[in-house]
């Protein structure tokens, strides 16, 4: 499981929403490292990737829509792909 995240993680600069994101992927794999060491944790490490993946994919969408994504309200979408009323 480890080595699903050896490429992970690197430092970049970016939005609040990029730095918020990239925080909480280092608490995952802090929490995912810790686990390890604890017999019977399959089941919930995985459920703590699956977290960690969906956190990626916000972080890719972030990376691709720049300004046009933003996650700071709880109904986040792409400014770009928005449907207008009517």
């Amino acid at each position: 499981m480890e080595s699903e995240l050896d490429d992970a993680m690197t430092v970049e600069a970016g939005s609040t929403d990029c730095r918020v994101l990239i925080e909480a992927k280092r608490s995952l794999e802090d929490a995912l490292k810790i686990l390890s060491d604890l017999p019977s944790s399959d089941h919930l490490r995985r459920q703590l990737l699956a977290v960690y993946n969906q956190l990626e994919g916000m972080h890719d969408l972030k990376r691709a829509g720049g300004a046009g994504v933003s996650f700071r309200s709880s109904a986040w979408c792409s400014k770009t792909t928005d449907v207008q009323p009517g």
